[in-house]
């Protein structure tokens, strides 16, 4: 049985490693966190704060950490000590693609074996166990991993080769973050002609206009979208593709955040690219009763 661990338990990476704990394969977590460590330890995981320690004991290590530094820090301390011929490198953190292509060099010529496996579905999905893995590396590296990252995902998609995971993920961003500026300029209209924004909401879920970002309105924290849509128009600018949509989609997006789309559905009023959002009277046109 593969022996996993998981790099990086905040938030996101706890609950992986609990559920990969549940499911009854050996799993240790590690941070650098003395807080993370001791809420690890409070849900009976077992932890280790010395990668030279941790690394020639496992087959598996999911990385997911915040940025592509910190994921090129891990993959060198990894490397620098002593792992085991044949294990394997899984980022599940959100980076870019040429990251992983460099990382997965370094891996290779250490004898290891390297997949990108960034996760979707967010947080409610790691609570649930029910994330789905999209994986970038050659057939056999996912296999490999795959028995661990069913452990908390719903499904493991292999995309293609090393960095194809991280562009799935880039798609993926690129649809949430367009359909929150989407969803929010829609729900504007009908909160300007005072028809209440959260009753149009529950309609539009009801309706084709219905999407994922709009279900999990209420709980989108606006936490990475100008790291998403950087990666976004790097890669657009570096294959020479124009995306006049994302682009305006990469400004819009950068102006709203979670308290905007609470005023939005809750509050009197709001603001949207420095106009207020309101109902309008009667007289004016509204089309509330």
């Amino acid at each position: 049985m593969l022996k996993s661990t998981v790099i990086g338990i905040g938030a996101m990476g706890l609950e992986m490693a609990k559920h990969i704990h549940a499911k009854g394969m050996p799993v240790t977590g590690f941070d650098i966190n003395p807080e993370q460590i001791a809420a690890a330890k409070s849900a009976g995981l077992a932890t280790e704060m010395d990668m030279a320690a941790l690394v020639p004991a496992h087959d598996v290590f999911i990385v997911i950490v915040a940025s592509d530094a910190q994921s090129t820090t891990v993959v060198d301390q990894i490397l620098a000590s002593s792992p085991k011929p044949g294990s394997a490198i899984v980022i599940a953190a959100t980076n870019h693609p040429t990251t992983m292509r460099m990382l997965a060099d370094r891996a290779k010529a250490a004898g290891l074996r390297f997949v990108d496996a960034p996760v979707v579905f967010g947080m409610q999905g790691a609570r649930d166990g029910n994330l789905a893995s999209l994986c970038g590396g050659s057939a056999e590296d996912v296999a490999f991993v795959e028995p661990v990252l069913m452990c908390y995902s719903r499904a493991v998609h292999h995309v293609g080769g090393v960095g194809a995971g991280q562009l799935a993920k880039t798609c993926n961003n690129m649809m949430h973050w367009a359909a929150c500026c989407a969803n929010f300029e829609v729900l504007a209209l009908a909160k300007r002609y005072g028809v209440d924004a959260q009753r149009m909401r529950e309609i539009l879920l009801q309706c084709p206009a219905r999407n994922t970002t709009l279900e999990r309105w209420d709980h989108t924290r606006f936490t990475w979208q100008e790291k998403d849509m950087d990666v976004a128009m790097e890669l657009a600018q570096s294959a020479k593709l124009p995306l006049p949509l994302f682009g305006t989609i990469d400004q819009l997006v950068k102006m709203l955040g979670p308290d905007d789309v609470s005023a939005l559905l809750y509050g009197d009023k709001t603001t949207y690219l420095g106009v207020e959002v309101a109902a309008l009277t009667k007289e004016k046109g509204s089309l509330a009763n």
